[in-house]
């Protein structure tokens, strides 16, 4: 292949991946868990991450705006991040993707804390991935991140071309996530915190598992944890 051949297919491969990303953000569950809505605003279509819960009310939602469902994306297999996902993938028609070291978590109970309500669940994935695997899913470029800590297998979604992260309960606005549930290390947290977020670039918007967003830059100067 002659080389300006090589530039211009990664150029049109940039230009692909810039596509405009609206999130929109839905508040579900008893705790309180952030669901959001990566909507690709050239071609409607959207991935979901973290459904804890309202399924039916999530596909009504998507089906409202006449957006075009890609994926299901998880961070960490608790029961507040992953109880609707099974139902929302059925109801859209999508699979559901998670950490390849999350597995035990989702099918586990006691791992997945939904046992510590009395509800005993067991949640799937239909795909499980690796550190700093690449994706290419409704028109947007994103890099898994693996941030073990508050769960074995815990990890954050970031779209480069677009500046964001969402970083479950990994790390929070001048906080980080809990590390007193079974298999946390607050050690581990902190190290892939490091490792893997705080190389971001300072304007990174970070979409958080519970609360306010915040940014990489705000986090480095302002994150007692850090």
């Amino acid at each position: 292949m002659h080389p300006h051949a090589v530039v211009f297919s990664r150029i049109e491969e940039r230009i692909r991946n810039m596509a405009p990303l609206r999130i929109e953000t839905y508040v579900v569950g008893p705790v309180q868990t952030n669901c959001y809505f990566a909507v690709n605003e050239d071609t409607d279509e959207v991935i979901v991450i973290d459904p804890g819960a309202s399924a039916r009310q999530l596909a009504a939602k998507v089906k409202e705006e006449g957006l075009k469902p890609a994926a299901i994306l998880l961070t960490h297999g608790h029961f507040d991040h992953a109880t609707g996902a099974g139902e929302l993938s059925e109801l859209l028609g999508v699979k559901v993707y998670a950490f390849e070291k999350e597995k035990e978590t989702l099918e586990n109970p006691q791992l997945n804390l939904s046992g510590w309500q009395g509800s005993s669940l067991i949640y799937h994935a239909d795909c499980f991935l690796k550190d700093e695997q690449e994706l290419d899913l409704a028109g947007f470029h994103i890099r898994v991140l693996f941030t073990p800590g508050h769960t074995v297998g815990g990890c954050c979604y970031y779209f480069p071309y677009q500046n964001v992260v969402f970083s479950g309960d990994t790390l929070f606005q001048t906080s980080v996530g809990r590390t007193d549930f079974p298999r946390g290390s607050m050690s581990d947290l902190v190290k892939g915190i490091r490792t893997k977020l705080m190389p971001l670039p300072d304007e990174t918007a970070v979409y958080t598992g519970h609360g306010d967003m915040t940014t990489i830059g705000t986090e480095r100067k302002y994150n007692p944890y850090l």
